[in-house]
């Protein structure tokens, strides 16, 4: 995946991490319950925040298109934001608990993701100035 895509990947998934806040906000506040609400908010917090880091993402893979290790980060960011926000989303709109046992993959996800960006900036050679 490109430094582009992750860019793309990365404004797309703002966007609907907007769209899921404001239809939470407005649409699902009186038929939510408060522990449902505070789950599906967690969803969104996690998918903004991490939709922010996926951008920063694929600026490195832009501006350091060899470095392989920032496609891998994006990608797991990626499938972080998918199982952790998903299984979020669901689990607050269905009802169906066991897809709490989803979520800890996700944050295994986003978690190898900054780990993989962190690793590949420490291997990077110094920058002359």
């Amino acid at each position: 995946m490109t430094g582009k895509n992750l860019l793309i990947s990365a404004a797309l998934a703002a966007l609907l991490a907007v769209a899921f806040g404001a239809f939470g906000a407005h649409g699902l506040k009186s038929v939510l319950s408060e522990a449902d609400m505070a789950i599906y908010r967690t969803a969104v917090d996690y998918h903004m925040w991490h939709a922010l880091g996926l951008a920063l993402i694929g600026l490195l893979a832009e501006r350091y298109p060899d470095a392989r290790g920032f496609r891998w980060a994006g990608g797991a960011m990626m499938i972080g934001l998918l199982l952790f926000s998903g299984s979020l989303y669901a689990l607050s709109l269905s009802g169906l608990r066991w897809l709490g046992m989803i979520t800890p993959l996700g944050g295994l996800s986003f978690m190898a993701g900054w780990a993989l960006m962190a690793l590949t900036l420490l291997g990077m050679p110094k920058q002359p100035t």
